[in-house]
C-alpha cells in the first residue's frame, strides 16, 4: 500500500491519472469529431471510441483501487468511495454514449461533439466526487455542468429541448450563485476551503453555532438542493428531462444526479459533522418534501419520460434520507442506492429509445399496451427495471435492498429518523400507483388493433437493456457482496465517533 503526499506536484498528478486519461482523450476527440463534416456514420465512429476512452479510464480506475493507493490529507480524496462513484460515472457514460449512437440517427443529432461532451461532462463528475476542497468542488461542477447544458439542447429541431436548456442554464448558474457564495461565507467562518481542515477549525474554535457558518452551509444546502433536484428546488427537472433527447436524461437523472450526491455526502460529512444538529432539520424537510411532491406528482403523468423525471425526484428525497443520517453507513447505502438506480435508470430509457417513433422521443405510458404480445422480452425487461425502480423483493430485489440499505442507515442513526423511514415506505407504496400501472398495461391489456408494431431495436439500445437487466436480477441475487464493497468506500471514516459524540453533549 503506497500513500501519496499530495504536496509534492508529481504524487498529486499520479493521483488524478484516471481523470486526466478521461481529459486528454477528449480533447483529442474533440479534435477528430470537428474535422469531418457531420454525418451518422462519422458520430458513431466517435461514439465508439468514446466508449473506448471510458473503458480504459475504467481499467485505470480498477488499477488503482487493486494497486492500493492512499493519500495523506490533501485536495483530492485516495479512498474507495472515489473508486466506486468513478466505476458508476463511468458505467453511466458508457450506457450513454450507446444509447446516444442509436438515438442520434433518429432524431438528426448528427454532431459527433454530443459524444465528447459526455466524456468532458463525466470527468468533471470524477473531479467532483474526488474534491476534499471546496474550490474543487466548484470546479468539478462547473465542468459538469456548462456539458451538460450544451447537451440538454442537442436537439436543435425541438422547441421543447431549447426551453428546456435555457430553463436549465439559467436556473444551474442561479444555483451556483448560492453555492459560490455559501463557500466564500465558509471560508470567511473558518479561513480554509479543504474539507478536513473545515471539521477540525469547527471544532477547535468552537464554530458551531456560528452564523458565518451556519449561513453558509445553508447556502451551500440550496445550491446542492438545485444540483440533485430536490424540492422546493426541482422546478427546472421535469421541463429539461422531457426536453432533453433520451440518453441525455438518462444521464442526467441517473449520473449527473449519483456526482452532486456523492460530493453532497462527502462536504457534509468530512466538513460539517460537528454542525449536523443544525442542518439536519433542513436536510430532513428536503427529504421529506421531495419523497412526497415526487411520488405524488408522478402518479399524474401520462408520457414515461416526465414519469421518469418526477420518479428521480423522489428517489433524490430517498436519498437525502441516507444524508440526514449523518453517518457512514448513511454513505455506503447511498453508494449501493446509486448504481441500482443507475442500471435501472438506463434501462428504462434504452426501453423509450427503442420505442421512440419521432424525433420528439415521444413516448406515451398507452403506447406500451400489449407489448408482451409482440415484443415480449422488451415487456419483460421494462417490467423488471419497474419492480426494481420500485423496490419489489420479486424481480426487482436489487432495489428492494437499496432502500433497505437507506432504511436501516435511518433508523440505526444517532439522529432520530424513524419519522424518515415511516415516510420513506409509505411514499414507496404511493410509488406503485405508477410503477406498476406500466407493467399492468404491457401484461395486461390488449394490443389496439391500429398499433404499430415497435421497430427492431438498435444494437447498442438492446446491449444496455439486456445489461441492466441481467446486473438488476444478479444484484438482486447477492446484493451484499456488493454492499460490502460500498461499505469499504466511505470518505473520512475517522469522523464518524465524533458526530456522535457532539450529538451526546448536546
Amino acid at each position: 500500500m503506497t500513500t501519496l503526499n499530495l504536496a509534492i506536484p508529481a504524487q498529486l498528478t499520479l493521483a488524478l491519472v484516471p481523470d486526466l486519461i478521461l481529459m486528454g482523450g477528449a480533447m483529442v476527440l474533440l479534435i477528430w469529431a470537428a474535422w469531418r463534416p457531420d454525418s451518422d456514420r462519422h458520430q458513431r465512429s466517435v461514439g465508439l471510441a468514446s466508449m473506448a476512452l471510458a473503458v480504459i479510464t475504467l481499467v485505470a480506475v480498477i488499477v488503482f483501487v487493486g494497486a492500493g493507493y492512499e493519500a495523506a490529507p490533501g485536495p483530492i480524496a485516495m479512498d474507495r468511495f472515489r473508486w466506486f462513484m468513478d466505476v458508476i460515472i463511468l458505467l453511466g457514460t458508457v450506457f450513454a454514449i450507446a444509447l446516444s449512437m442509436d438515438d442520434n440517427g433518429r432524431t438528426g443529432i448528427l454532431a459527433a461533439e454530443t459524444h465528447v461532451l459526455l466524456l468532458f461532462a463525466s470527468s468533471g463528475m470524477m473531479l467532483l466526487v474526488a474534491a476534499r476542497d471546496l474550490i474543487i468542488v466548484f470546479l468539478g461542477i462547473e465542468l459538469m455542468s456548462i456539458s451538460v447544458y450544451a447537451l440538454a439542447g442537442m436537439n436543435r429541431r425541438s422547441e421543447r429541448s431549447a426551453e428546456g436548456a435555457l430553463k436549465y442554464f439559467l436556473l444551474g448558474a442561479f444555483s451556483t450563485a448560492f453555492l459560490l457564495y455559501g463557500i466564500a461565507l465558509v471560508y470567511g467562518a473558518t479561513g480554509t476551503t479543504n474539507l478536513a481542515l473545515i471539521g477540525e477549525r469547527t471544532a477547535v474554535m468552537n464554530l458551531v453555532g456560528s452564523p458565518l457558518l451556519i449561513t453558509g452551509i445553508a447556502l451551500m444546502l440550496i445550491g446542492f438542493g438545485f444540483k440533485v433536484a430536490s424540492v422546493p428546488f426541482h422546478m427546472w427537472a421535469p421541463d429539461v428531462y422531457d426536453g432533453a433527447p433520451s440518453p441525455i436524461t438518462a444521464y442526467m437523472a441517473a449520473t449527473v444526479k449519483g456526482a452532486a450526491f456523492a460530493a453532497f455526502i462527502r462536504v457534509w460529512l468530512e466538513a460539517f459533522p460537528l454542525s449536523i444538529v443544525k442542518w439536519h432539520p433542513a436536510v430532513s424537510a428536503l427529504a421529506i418534501a421531495t419523497m412526497i411532491v415526487g411520488n405524488a406528482v408522478g402518479l399524474a403523468q401520462k408520457n414515461i419520460k416526465r414519469m421518469l423525471a418526477y420518479s428521480s425526484i423522489g428517489h433524490a428525497g430517498y436519498l437525502l434520507v441516507a444524508i440526514a443520517a449523518g453517518t457512514l453507513q448513511g454513505s455506503s447505502a447511498m453508494l449501493f442506492y446509486l448504481l441500482i438506480y443507475t442500471l435501472a435508470t438506463f434501462g428504462a430509457f434504452a426501453v423509450i429509445v427503442i420505442m421512440s417513433r419521432d424525433s420528439e422521443g415521444i413516448v406515451m405510458v398507452e403506447d406500451l399496451s400489449g407489448l408482451w404480445s409482440v415484443r415480449p422480452w422488451l415487456a419483460f425487461g421494462m417490467g423488471v427495471l419497474m419492480l426494481a425502480l420500485l423496490g419489489f423483493p420479486i424481480f426487482g430485489g436489487a432495489g428492494f435492498f437499496a432502500k433497505w440499505y437507506v432504511l436501516q442507515a435511518a433508523l440505526d442513526s444517532p439522529v432520530p429518523q424513524t419519522h424518515l423511514a415511516v415516510i420513506l415506505v409509505l411514499t414507496t407504496v404511493v410509488s406503485a400507483g405508477y410503477y406498476l400501472y406500466v407493467v399492468m398495461v404491457m401484461f395486461m391489456r390488449p394490443r389496439p388493433e391500429n398499433a404499430p408494431v415497435p421497430a427492431a431495436s438498435g444494437a447498442m439500445s438492446r446491449a444496455v437493456l439486456v445489461a441492466s437487466v441481467a446486473a438488476i436480477l444478479a444484484l438482486g441475487v447477492l446484493p451484499d457482496y456488493f454492499f460490502r464493497v460500498a461499505r469499504g468506500g466511505t470518505p473520512q471514516a475517522e469522523r464518524v465517533p465524533s458526530v456522535t459524540a457532539e450529538l451526546d453533549r448536546r
